[in-house]
């Protein structure tokens, strides 16, 4: 029986860890009363990030970049630390960085 809730196969344990970690992320931003001026940037990267995992594999670069968006988004706010390495640890489980990385999709290449 799968776990994938795709039902196309078994899901990959990366993914999987990917999911838990984004989902807790998630939950301790929304208890954190403190003021985030991109608060909105952070749960909107979150949600992509749940969106990529929801159909299979998503693209090393493009988590990546998204990483990059929730860190800035955050800062450096300590109680949310564990949490955000735990999504960071998840995402470094696709591989290192590819020597050319791709375009975010939004942006045109010169």
């Amino acid at each position: 029986m799968s776990n994938d809730p795709t039902g196309v196969g078994p899901q990959d344990p990366r993914v999987a860890e990917l999911r838990t970690a984004v989902t807790r992320l998630r939950r301790e931003l929304a208890g954190y009363r403190g003021h985030l001026p991109d608060r909105e940037i952070a749960e909107e990267e979150l949600t992509a990030l749940d969106g990529q995992t929801a159909t299979g594999v998503p693209a090393g670069d493009r988590l990546r970049y998204s990483l990059l968006l929730i860190t800035g988004a955050l800062g450096s706010v300590s109680a949310l630390a564990p949490a955000l390495r735990e999504v960071r640890n998840a995402i470094d489980l696709f591989g290192p960085l590819s020597p050319h990385p791709t375009v975010p999709p939004w942006r045109v290449s010169p």
